[in-house]
């Protein structure tokens, strides 16, 4: 199978700490630009960036896979894929039942912007995006799967918001067959301290909040085609990955 070039960690205008400039259509064209064949937009508890990046993405010609960094109750950083844009906005719906009601203060966490696939601002969302969910960490698995996507802790080597930061190690009950890690993490040694990551995938991902880190770190997936379920599918099986 051929491999493609994937970053399945960036963040919009949507997430509170994401730069003004990551608008969908700017990140789309940027991932294009550093080469990517696949890009995932993961805004932190929200997908409601997903329909204008996927229509960004389909006219520049790169895959898209709609996707979210949610945060747990026990504020781990989760990412969550989804096969299409309506199963990622329904995910998106229940996850907002499920934050606290913290109106954003404009002046601490900058704009959360929604857009359109022309840099169009279609409205602002009010609710802090960047608190913990009313949802654990055990939840998400089966949670995500029955919306028919996949997830797995996010940069599990960094020292706040991992699963190894705020919960110590990992747990095989949770379901997780895959993880992240940074750009400039180093993955033999991660095993070393977390034997259990040598029965998960490794994945490398940017977690870009600024148009200079899209595509700063990547893994490249064996995939028949270059498609979000195909991404899907090689995440809930057995395809061969490489790119660590």
């Amino acid at each position: 199978m051929p491999g493609f070039l994937c970053d399945l960690h960036i963040h919009s205008c949507l997430s509170p700490c994401g730069d003004e400039e990551m608008t969908p259509y700017n990140l789309v064209n940027m991932a294009k630009v550093m080469g990517l064949d696949i890009l995932a937009l993961t805004d932190h508890n929200s997908s409601l960036n997903c329909p204008a990046a996927a229509r960004a993405a389909e006219e520049a010609g790169i895959a898209f896979v709609p996707g979210m960094e949610l945060t747990t109750s026990e504020e781990v950083h989760v990412v969550c894929l989804f096969p299409d844009v309506d199963s990622a906005l329904a995910f998106s719906g229940y996850v907002a039942e499920r934050l606290p009601k913290i109106k954003n203060r404009l002046d601490i966490f900058g704009e959360q912007l929604i857009m359109d696939d022309r840099d169009g601002i279609l409205g602002r969302e009010e609710n802090l995006l960047s608190t913990a969910s009313f949802i654990s960490i055990g939840e998400v698995f089966p949670l995500v799967s029955g919306f028919g996507g996949v997830c797995y802790p996010a940069h599990v080597d960094r020292p706040s918001f991992s699963v190894v930061a705020n919960l110590g190690s990992f747990d095989e009950s949770w379901g997780f067959a895959n993880a992240e890690m940074s750009a400039f993490a180093q993955a033999d040694r991660l095993i070393e301290e977390h034997p259990l990551l040598q029965k998960m995938r490794l994945l490398r991902a940017s977690d870009a909040h600024c148009l200079e880190n899209v595509g700063l770190a990547s893994t490249e997936l064996e995939l028949p085609c270059a498609s979000p379920q195909a991404v899907i599918d090689l995440l809930k099986g057995n395809y061969y990955l490489q790119g660590m």
